[in-house]
Parts: C-alpha cells; structure tokens; sequence
C-alpha cells in the first residue's frame, strides 16, 4: 500500500444485517488524503455497505472507523455533525429535490453549517449563495443555476449533485455508483468532474464501480471486494487485467497484498 496519511481507516469492521447477511467481513483497509480510489466488485460485494458505513449511514457491527483520526463510529450528537461536514456522499439516483432550482439544491450542501430554522426559510448567506455558483460552475453548469432540476438532464442532474458536496468543502467525496445511469458521454464528463476535484482540491475521492475500464482509467487505486471480504487491493500501476478474474470470480482465494 502506497505511503501516505491515512484519512479513511477501517479496522476489523464487521456489518451483519438483520436478517443474517454478511455486508462486511473483517474489513482492515486504510484510505490516504489525495487517492482516488475505486471499488469493484459484483453486485452484493459490499461496495455500497463499505461507502455508507464510513459516513455512518449505516451502523457496522463491531469494529472502528476513524475518519481524519476521529472514530465515526462512537461519535454523537455535535461530534458526529462535525465529522459528517468532512464527508460528502453522491448517489447513483442524485438526490435532487427536482422543483427546486438548480442554486437551492446546491446550498443544501451547506445545511450542516446552519440552525434548522434558517435552512427551513433558506436563509443563506450572500457569501454561500456566491459559492453556489462558482461550485456549479466548476462542474461547467453555470448557467443552469436557476433552472428546476427537473429540466435537467440526468448527467447534469449528477454534476449538481457534485457541486451540492462540494459546499460542504469536504475532505473526503464518496460516490456509490455515480454513473449507473448515465450514457457513456455523460459518464465521462462526471468521471471528469470527480478527478478534477481529486487533483485541483486535494478530496480524497472514493467510488464504486462496477466498470474495469473506466477503474483503470481514473483511479490511482483499486480495491475489490467479494462476499463482504477484500480481496484485492493495488496501486493502479501494479494493476493487470487478470486480476479482475479474482475479484470477480473467485478464480484465486489468496488476498493480494499491494
């Protein structure tokens, strides 16, 4: 694994749903500031339960998760709003509340910067309202920042997605399964948009995937998972194209070390 500070730490992480099924087993994986790194793996892998696990959308079993140091999984109240800041999180489906604009769904990245009452009423700073803009803009979207996010196509609805994270000015941008339902133009240009932010920013970029191309294209590391286990994990230079066989079927039960 390359030398870094570590950002993402799982340590013996173990996810059992109620109904029996394993989401993740024994998990020991540590994520440094500044990689791209991608899940594959099959449907059922884990990727999803791995990614909502380290914002806490999902409670694991036992084990720890630090973020930047601090442990998700013990945090409350306050504590845990202020580790969530850190974490921004896209979704396959956007997200979007599609008869607001374009600019009110962007400054509901910034809810966790405000008292209830004033995201109630929209209450916005001048200074956020700006940000808003200079964030869809990044995502080459600017003059779309009045538009319903319903006019919109589902690309550009995804690259609004990603300039709402970004208001929360993440450390760390997760995204499950970003361009599931995107055509392969679009999927480039969000793919585009999550490395930019990756290389310009500094965002630890974390996605789930299920495509070994664009994985190799875009990552600067691969991680796979099987069964709720890793079973894979290299940096993209040390990547072949059989290694893929193991992830995805099985072929060879040994954990590759990177």
């Amino acid at each position: 694994m390359q030398e870094g500070t570590p950002i993402i730490e799982f340590k013996n992480v173990n996810k059992v749903y109620p109904n029996g099924t394993v989401g993740l087993d024994n998990i020991n994986l540590t994520i440094n500031k500044g990689e791209f790194v991608v899940i594959v793996g099959l449907s059922g892998a884990g990727k999803s339960t791995l990614l909502r696990a380290a914002n806490r959308l999902h409670d694991v079993s036992d084990g720890e998760i630090l973020i930047d140091g601090q442990s998700i999984v013990s945090a409350k109240g306050k504590q845990l709003r202020e580790v969530r800041r850190n974490i921004a999180m896209i979704f396959q489906n956007f997200n979007l509340v599609k008869r607001s604009t374009v600019e009110k769904n962007i400054l509901n990245g910034r809810v966790g910067y405000y008292p209830t009452w004033k995201t109630i009423f929209g209450l916005f700073s001048a200074a956020d309202k700006q940000q808003a803009a200079a964030n869809l803009q990044r995502v080459n979207l600017g003059e779309k920042l009045y538009s319903r996010a319903d006019e919109l196509s589902g690309g550009q609805q995804q690259r609004v997605a990603i300039a709402r994270a970004l208001m929360q000015e993440p450390k760390i941008m997760l995204a499950d399964e970003p361009i599931a339902s995107l055509d392969p133009r679009t999927t480039m240009m969000v793919m585009d948009d999550l490395k930019k932010l990756n290389e310009e920013l500094g965002i630890t970029v974390v996605v789930n995937l299920h495509s070994v191309s664009l994985a190799k294209q875009y990552a600067s590391r691969v991680v796979g998972l099987r069964a709720g286990k890793l079973v894979y994990d290299k940096q993209i230079g040390d990547v072949q194209d059989g290694d893929f066989d193991e992830i995805y079927d099985g072929k060879n039960q040994e954990v590759k070390e990177a």
